[in-house]
């Protein structure tokens, strides 16, 4: 059992890098099964068969980890992103991420409906913590917890849920990416916008690709990740709470995507390196998660594991009617649903797997299910409870 919390870091990031050096042998397995989808279930795999313990050293490393790259990450990600090029898709990410919250709110009122005799008490709040991270992130899903006081042992169902049903559509929306063709097609989808955004954004990723990586760039990309990720973390905590919701975490994200958006409308955008920086933070930051991931109760909780595919297919039936209705294209409804369900850990790599330079967007659209997220639990269990 691994306790060490030096050696839990090494097995994460080695793991990571293992099944990134796979990847880049353009195996066909990788065309089926992405190396994000193998990374996460390597990670859980060594947690459920007891090869990660659960220290506190190995807790605090993890956290901390994770606290340090997810706003370095994010902010050379967003390094990548021109607001300029990205307004030109227009209302239409916005229809599909508020339908894809909707959708997902909607399916956990009904599905409690269906099952709601063979649910424990508390079921509902637990939902809503659910709820939380399915329209928001992992935080979300954390602090609904605590607003509610949801007993343990309840929480841990729809901690399963958040791991197997979520497991399950993050590789279900991998799989759908090369049918897209087909499903434009269906949908009479008008791509005409994407296109032209898609093709602006790979000329330039094409000219950065074209200039060798020195390490000037590398150490200047990572002095500079480090050095604002740092002060806005100082500043984030010296900045007041509001609520459970605004904190010192919302504070440093928030900082740090905002100078990001703004310093990819200067040079500082065409310097090389910044996304493949952000990419290898990305997969530590996803073998992080992943080693938190226990499959171990699978057979404990099969109805809340049923109910948790029932709410994904009332998702699925509603996104599929509003992209007939409003004509929307497969990256739309993917990247909008990911960036509720999956947030920063799979939305930008989605938006990845249609186009490397489209992964900002998925940055953004994860970064606002952040900030909803919490009211959108909060609403569910409000509505579950008076059930």
């Amino acid at each position: 059992m691994i306790e060490n919390g030096f050696l839990y870091l090494g097995v994460i990031i080695g793991l990571s890098g293992l099944v990134a050096v796979l990847e880049s042998s353009k195996s066909k397995f990788f065309k089926v099964v992405p190396g994000i989808v193998l990374i996460y279930f390597g990670g859980a795999i060594l947690k459920t068969t007891g090869i990660i313990g659960s220290t506190e050293t190995i807790d605090s490393t993890y956290g901390n980890v994770r606290d340090v790259l997810l706003p370095m990450l994010i902010f050379l990600m967003l390094l990548n992103c021109d607001l300029r090029k990205l307004v030109k898709l227009g209302p239409k990410m916005l229809i599909g991420y508020f339908a894809a919250a909707f959708s997902i709110m909607a399916g956990f009122v009904i599905t409690f409906l269906l099952f709601q005799g063979f649910y424990a008490p508390n079921t509902s709040e637990a939902f809503g913590a659910l709820a939380g991270s399915w329209t928001g992130g992992s935080a979300n899903m954390v602090i609904i917890q605590g607003i509610l006081e949801v007993p343990e042992n309840i929480f841990g169902y729809a901690l399963i849920m958040d791991t197997i049903n979520y497991s399950t559509w993050v590789m279900l929306m991998f799989w759908l990416v090369p049918f897209a063709a087909v499903f434009n097609k269906w949908a009479k989808s008008n791509t005409e916008h994407l296109d032209e955004v898609t093709q602006e954004l790979m000329e330039e990723d094409e000219e950065k690709e074209g200039k060798t990586i020195s390490f000037v760039h590398m150490l200047g990309l990572l002095a500079l990740a480090i050095f604002v990720s740092a002060v806005a973390a100082e500043i984030g905590g010296l900045l007041p709470s509001f609520g459970t919701v605004v904190n010192a975490t919302t504070w440093t994200i928030l900082i740090v995507s905002i100078l990001g958006v703004v310093l990819a409308m200067t040079k500082l955008a065409k310097v090389p390196g910044s996304m493949d920086m952000a990419n290898v933070f990305l997969y530590i930051v996803i073998a992080l998660i992943a080693s938190r991931a226990d499959f171990s109760q699978l057979g404990q909780a099969p109805v809340y594991i049923i109910s948790g595919f029932v709410i994904l297919a009332v998702h699925a039936i509603i996104m599929m009617i509003v992209a007939k209705v409003f004509k929307l294209d497969l990256f739309t409804l993917g990247v909008s649903s990911l960036a509720n369900i999956g947030g920063m850990a799979s939305a930008p790599l989605l938006a990845g797997a249609f186009h490397r330079s489209l992964i900002p967007i998925g940055v953004l659209m994860a970064l606002g299910g952040s900030f909803l997220g919490t009211y959108g639990g909060l609403a569910v269990a409000e509505i579950l409870s008076n059930l």
